[in-house]
């Protein structure tokens, strides 16, 4: 087989397994949100669709297909179609660069154990974080509602200001890697991770992306008491489900992103490597779930005072921090 065929029928392969797992894993992610969320709260949570509810999510995907697809008459349609689009589409590209495992040797090549190798993948995630804002703001503004209008512009500030935040805690994970790209921080973790030198980075890290998933406590976007459902507001059928995935999808991004950079990856003793992997990005969707059905929503200048006095300034302290550590051993 030539070599150009064979690498082009290996990357198919890897973005259709990938799109598969992570779909089915946001769909039951769904799921296992309800069930967690009612033990929290002492109630049942599904259970009647299939054994357990496990078929839960497929009645779901079935409901949303089946539902009227509405449009605002004001709405302007073009982009109103496509905020949906604009905020899963980033979440889902964002996994081709995570690494799952080592590499893999097969028909005697050497084949890494995520969909793309690239050498920038840290700033390519980076990138995609930042085209998901639009998908907010497109969403809240296209729908001509005014509630809708305000949980856009909400949410970008919120996107905005905490992606800034994300960013710098990841700055001192590159000087201790050498290298942007996700594989070469994964090796550098390989006898102790980042968190035993970078607890503070990580505790920025992770309260910037349950900002960026708009989750509990940080979920002013989609404020339902005074905003109804904010930038989704005007949505229905699967085009409001692809929001939804969407925000599961992130999680599951995110979470995997925040083992990457600070857990050490795949790496872990006795399991298989993408066993290790799969068990921390669960970990971090359980940590999410357990903050949902726990803390009460911040208030939006709380919220901004949080980012911007608080997270930020912390993180600058940390890369100077890391810097003179590094320099002075």
């Amino acid at each position: 087989m030539p070599t150009d065929t064979f690498d082009i029928m290996l990357l198919l392969a890897k973005l259709t397994l990938l799109y598969g797992l992570v779909m089915t894993a946001a769909a039951y992610l769904v799921l296992a949100e309800r069930r967690v969320l009612a033990w929290i709260q002492d109630r049942t949570g599904p259970n009647r669709v299939g054994p357990l509810g496990l078929l839960q999510p497929l009645a779901d995907v079935i409901k949303m297909l089946t539902k009227e697809d509405v449009c605002p008459a004001g709405a302007d349609r073009w982009l109103y179609y496509l905020a949906p689009a604009m905020a899963a589409i980033p979440a889902i590209l964002t996994f081709a660069v995570i690494p799952f495992g080592p590499p893999l040797t097969l028909f005697g090549r050497n084949i890494p154990l995520q969909v793309v190798d690239l050498n920038i993948g840290l700033l390519f995630f980076l990138a995609l974080s930042s085209i998901a804002v639009y998908g907010v703001a497109l969403g809240g503004w296209a729908s001509n509602s005014k509630y809708a209008l305000l949980g856009g512009i909400r949410g970008l500030a919120q996107l905005i200001s905490y992606e800034l935040s994300m960013a710098l805690s990841l700055v001192p994970v590159v000087m201790l890697a050498h290298s942007f790209r996700l594989g070469d921080i994964v090796a550098a973790q390989a006898s102790v991770p980042f968190i035993v030198y970078q607890p503070l980075a990580f505790l920025i890290f992770l309260i910037s992306i349950a900002a960026e998933c708009k989750r509990v406590p940080f979920d002013l976007p989609e404020a339902e008491s005074e905003l109804i459902a904010g930038f989704h507001a005007e949505y229905s059928g699967m085009r409001f489900g692809l929001f939804f995935v969407g925000e599961y999808i992130n999680i599951l991004v995110l979470g995997g992103l925040a083992a990457t950079f600070f857990l050490g990856g795949w790496h872990g003793p006795w399991l298989p490597p993408a066993v290790w992997f799969a068990l921390k990005v669960l970990a971090f969707a359980f940590l999410f779930i357990w903050m949902r059905g726990t803390l009460p929503r911040l208030r939006y200048d709380q919220l901004m005072h949080l980012g911007w006095k608080v997270l930020t300034p912390l993180a600058l302290v940390n890369i100077l921090a890391t810097g003179w550590f590094i320099m002075v051993l």
